[in-house]
């Protein structure tokens, strides 16, 4: 049984016009699995909210809080750059982490093998502290810590191939050891992250601008996958973005659908042999509706083992 994690009150998160980080995103992935009759071939479920202890498990009480306390009555607010809040971006944002403990939940008693949390706002810029980069919280990170902390895992691995570098998942590695942190990401783009790691528990995969299929299969089949092989999951948390699509608007990588097909098949490989199956994968970015629709298709395909 696999398990598809969404919730509405996600798209109570408003980031007001011309912004990409829109509630349609969410909607058309589903659009996409309904319309290629894959909707019914696995579970669904509502995620619930996020308290304020599991979130603090990751993050600074004092950050909920404040974002709370920012909240609008009415309209959108830019609390730091490209980071907005509206009335219900908390209830959002708490329901986009409640999807991800839902999953590990799921993943831990059996009840689920493999599970999708389409949800948003995205998570992996948010440190510890301060929400950037269109996130509120690190839905990851959390997801990391709960596992730790509810089912005593020892070896949970983060693999994030977004175009952006996961800079708050980075500051979940440094003060977490037990975590192992991959990301793949264009490099000299937002955040600007340094391109090499200098923590054990942390592997770093800059790609040129304008890489393609070729450097981004390299990259993992040289470095990341081997890494994590040697790490011997037995979680596997993907933060799954999809804005390093040829047709993005955020980046300039050249990746297509089969590049995300591809990398979810090795993941997959290295979950049935260290993690019992083990995977719980979390929409990022992606901000062309086609491309990230089509490309979450194919990742949800190999997640979900529907060879169809």
């Amino acid at each position: 049984m696999n398990l598809y994690i969404s919730n509405s009150q996600c798209n109570l998160h408003d980031n007001g016009e011309d912004h990409p980080e829109l509630s349609e995103r969410t909607n058309r992935i589903q659009d996409q699995l309904i319309g290629s009759l894959l909707f019914d071939w696995f579970a669904h479920a509502q995620s619930r909210a996020a308290t304020d202890d599991e979130l603090a498990l990751a993050h600074d009480p004092n950050l909920v809080k404040h974002l709370e306390a920012s909240l609008p009555e009415k309209g959108v607010i830019e609390i730091n750059i490209d980071t907005h809040l509206s009335p219900g971006s908390v209830i959002a944002a708490r329901h986009a982490v409640g999807a991800v403990l839902d999953g590990i939940d799921a993943v831990h008693n059996g009840s689920a093998k493999a599970v999708f949390c389409n949800v948003r706002p995205p998570g992996h810029h948010a440190e510890y502290s301060e929400p950037q980069g269109f996130c509120l919280f690190n839905n990851v990170a959390v997801g990391a810590a709960y596992a730790f902390e509810r089912y005593g895992y020892e070896r949970v691995a983060i693999v994030d191939f977004d175009v952006h570098h996961g800079n708050g998942t980075e500051s979940y590695a440094r003060r977490e050891p037990r975590v192992w942190f991959a990301s793949s990401f264009e490099d000299k783009i937002y955040p600007n992250s340094e391109p090499e790691s200098d923590i054990p528990n942390m592997v770093k995969m800059p790609l040129d601008k304008y890489s393609g299929s070729d450097e981004f299969r390299q990259a993992w089949s040289e470095k990341g996958l081997p890494a994590l092989i040697d790490y011997k999951p037995q979680l596997i948390i993907i933060s799954a973005g999809f804005d390093g699509h040829v047709l993005d608007p955020m980046g300039n990588l050249k990746l297509h659908e089969n590049d995300y097909a591809w990398i979810t098949t090795e993941l997959v490989k290295i979950a049935n042999t260290f993690a019992e199956g083990k995977i719980v994968s979390v929409l990022e970015g992606g901000y062309d509706l086609g491309a990230l629709s089509m490309s979450a298709r194919e990742h949800i395909k190999i997640l979900f083992g529907l060879d169809f």
